[in-house]
């Protein structure tokens, strides 16, 4: 079950035995007669309850980083924060947006529910918004007929799950007038064509052996992982929603593995 919903349920329970007691049960009970121990236990929670939900909703909202797919951005294990209200602040549960804020901008690092499971959250970069050209050849990025500018920076090393070690390239990308890190493997193909699934919109993207090319439709966005050659990003999938946003992540508050990161903010 979804914990912002598990959240809002023991809110509307504790809330509701809090509101029962204070204008019926306590006019009810005689005078010196303590409290069931189930008011007492929802009178203490309930505020504790409200002031997550606030926080968590509207807020800034905690989330590990599962896997490598954001490589050398975030890593394995990062604890990071993700602002909930700089793209406008949206009902909870049903993620309605209730206020307009903020549009994410190229090269912004957001969190969204998975299309194809939104039950699921993601986080990858935003590489093109909405009317953009995207188009990703030979392991370069074209934003609307303009080649964006990758700098090398040497090599990058690193072990998956299951011990593996993978040698790739890291370089700079410039795009959105902000420089990230990426990992390009030279050894690995630009694309899979038979993981390319069929999603809604497939018909602006057309596919080539080494190379994907979309349109991005109104009110939706076109991501990818930083670590370019291990992240099943919108290239298989399609684009992310309006709606499906969670927010922008900003922030490794932990990682147990590696407490050199944390304070680091992510760009």
């Amino acid at each position: 079950m979804d914990f912002a919903l598990i959240l809002f349920v023991l809110l509307l329970v504790t809330g509701s035995i809090w509101l029962l007691d204070r204008f019926v049960l306590a006019t009810k009970r005689g005078k010196g007669i303590p409290e069931p121990w189930w008011v007492e236990y929802a009178k203490s929670f309930f505020p504790v309850i409200l002031i997550v939900f606030f926080i968590r909703s509207f807020l800034v909202e905690p989330f590990k980083i599962p896997s490598g797919s954001m490589i050398p951005t975030l890593q394995v294990g990062d604890f990071i924060l993700v602002n909930k209200f700089t793209y406008g602040l949206r009902l909870p549960i049903i993620s309605q947006k209730i206020v307009q804020m903020n549009n994410p901008q190229r090269g912004d690092v957001m969190v969204f529910h998975y299309p194809e499971n939104p039950s699921i959250d993601y986080i990858k970069r935003v590489v093109a918004v909405s009317g953009d050209t995207v188009e990703y050849r030979d392991k370069r990025l074209w934003i609307n007929g303009t080649e964006q500018p990758q700098q090398a920076d040497g090599d990058y090393n690193y072990v998956e799950s299951g011990l593996n070690f993978v040698h790739t390239e890291k370089r700079i990308e410039t795009f959105g007038g902000r420089n990230h890190k990426i990992l390009a493997n030279p050894e690995a193909p630009t694309l899979h064509l038979g993981s390319v699934a069929e999603f809604k919109g497939r018909e602006s993207c057309t596919y080539g052996e080494n190379a994907v090319r979309c349109k991005v439709p109104d009110g939706h966005y076109f991501m990818m992982g930083d670590n370019r050659d291990n992240s099943r990003d919108s290239r298989y999938w399609g684009f992310v929603p309006d709606h499906q946003i969670v927010g922008k992540a900003f922030f490794i508050w932990m990682n147990f593995s590696d407490l050199k990161r944390i304070g680091l903010s992510i760009n």
